[in-house]
């Protein structure tokens, strides 16, 4: 096992990593949170989709029902 070229950080470095690591975390959250939300908006609830209103053909005759 090959020893460590740095030390590991002590005192006010150990908690200046702890608190960005901890910032980093709830940055994550809060973008997954709105990320969610967007889906859901652009989705909304499942249910029957309309019949389409407009219809399109060249040559020939079309027969609705």
């Amino acid at each position: 096992m090959a020893a460590r070229s740095t030390p590991k950080p002590k005192g006010i470095r150990r908690f200046e990593r702890w608190l960005v690591g901890l910032a980093m975390a709830v940055v994550a959250f809060v973008l997954e949170r709105i990320v969610m939300r967007s889906v859901k908006k652009k989705h909304g609830p499942a249910g029957p989709e309309p019949a389409p209103t407009t219809v399109t053909s060249k040559g020939g005759e079309v027969d609705l029902e």
